[in-house]
């Protein structure tokens, strides 16, 4: 959309306008916005040890349920692992949120993230087993639910401490392009070494990774709470409840993306859906496709900040997910389901860098925490749900349909919200009164600094 400079302004010369611009300059105006790298160092440092932890989860993230599988043939026991993480994400999310707030946030990133690495420790112990069983696989994904839903909260409410407020979606999307970058990393070098050397390589590797995060976060800044925080109550956690009903545009952005979630998110059955497709060689491209989708969209996010109608694109990027994931669910030819797979991430990596604007430019620092508590929920419990919900609907009819309904479910879904929410449809971070009062009030801070 084009905007008209008022009159009293000078006009453009035509050498300076956009449109004249020689394509060097219009490339270079799509690549990311390196700022908050290059101005925080301990960005830096979050940017790094984020990068390390993704690559080694992802490798675990496709090792349990392909061991699973294995153990068991059966796609609703693989699909069950969303319902046993399910309430300790939402029971220690919002506990996390309310942690977050109440202590230093640097401690309970280190704590949590240590905490993961002995769970990586004990399934590698199982799959050494001469028989692996199938219930701590079970009961190692709860406890890392619990866990992570302890550190996210501390991890998404420091962005905003360590980066200048202006400079917030190009920080988003530079954690997004981290996580692409495990995604892609992760998926595809776990199917090498589960096919070459066996499943305890890819827990070991995760092992390491995480002693790696830990040297990385040890250098971070102290991040204590505010001088006025409360202790971690349910009272607390209430009242960040309160705030975010009260902001129906938060609601709209964790509404949309819980139903775009819970339709069209059928990682958990991709092993049988490489079967079906005759290419079980492809099960690591499948779990990478979306990554890389997303990853094009995070290598050409210069175009981010000259959007201001954030939620009009939440709405409409999720849309696009669940019309992406319905034709993955069509095609019969492996490669075509690969590039619908991409196209499904990219529509994603757009829904979530600006859900992330709305949430890190408007919500008050002394509530980051317990927002983000709800916010892991929003973008957590939907995911899984919807492995829950994939795998019980592949048991019930077959594989290709769980996936193409959902994906037609979540285009209804997010269309009804859409005409629901109004006041997400209407969001403008420029005029957007919390928008205003938190650009404001980091200013003044900035100043007195």
């Amino acid at each position: 959309m084009t905007e008209h400079h008022p009159p009293s302004e000078p006009s453009v010369p035509p050498e300076a306008s956009e449109d004249s611009a020689p394509p060097s300059g219009r490339f270079r105006a799509l690549l990311p916005d390196l700022t908050p790298w290059h101005a925080s160092p301990d960005f830096r440092r979050m940017w790094l040890a984020g990068l390390v932890t993704v690559f080694g989860s992802f490798l675990t993230f496709i090792a349990v349920p392909l061991q699973l599988k294995e153990l068991t043939g059966s796609a609703l026991a693989v699909g069950a692992v969303g319902a046993v993480e399910l309430v300790p994400l939402i029971v220690f999310g919002l506990y996390g949120g309310a942690l977050a707030d109440a202590m230093d946030r640097r401690k309970l990133i280190l704590w949590t993230e240590a905490g993961l690495g002995v769970l990586s420790g004990i399934l590698l112990l199982n799959t050494l087993l001469p028989h692996p069983l199938v219930w701590p696989l079970y009961v190692v994904a709860a406890l890392v639910s619990a866990l992570t839903g302890l550190q996210r909260p501390a991890l998404q409410a420091i962005v905003p401490r360590i980066v200048a407020h202006e400079q917030l979606p190009a920080a988003i999307a530079l954690n997004s392009m981290r996580w692409q970058v495990g995604a892609i990393a992760g998926p595809s070098l776990a199917g090498v070494i589960i096919a070459f050397a066996g499943l305890p390589w890819a827990y070991v590797l995760d092992i390491v990774t995480y002693a790696v995060s830990l040297a990385l976060t040890v250098g971070l800044a102290a991040s204590p709470a505010s001088h006025d925080a409360d202790k971690p109550s349910l009272r607390g956690v209430l009242e960040g409840a309160r705030y975010a009903w009260r902001r129906k545009e938060l609601l709209g952005t964790y509404a949309v993306d819980m139903a775009a979630m819970f339709f069209a998110m059928p990682t958990a059955i991709f092993p049988f859906l490489a079967d079906d497709l005759d290419a079980p060689w492809a099960l690591g491209l499948m779990y990478a496709a979306g990554a890389v989708g997303s990853l094009v969209v995070s290598l050409t996010s210069g175009w981010v900040s000259s959007i201001h109608r954030h939620g009009r694109m939440v709405v409409l990027a999720a849309a696009g997910w669940g019309l992406a994931m319905a034709l993955a669910g069509w095609m019969h030819n492996i490669w075509l389901v690969l590039v619908f797979l991409a196209v499904a991430g990219g529509c994603d990596m757009v829904s979530g860098l600006f859900r992330s604007a709305i949430w890190d430019q408007t919500i008050p620092d002394e509530l980051r925490g317990r927002l983000a508590g709800i916010e892991l929920l929003s973008y957590s419990v939907g995911p899984q749900l919807g492995q829950v919900r994939s795998g019980g609907m592949a048991t019930l009819t077959n594989v290709r349909t769980s996936v193409w309904a959902g994906g037609l479910a979540c285009v209804a879904s997010v269309g009804l919200l859409a005409l629901t929410l109004p006041k997400l449809m209407a969001y403008d971070e420029r005029t957007d009164e919390h928008a205003v009062r938190m650009r404001d009030a980091r200013a003044k801070v900035a100043a007195a600094a």
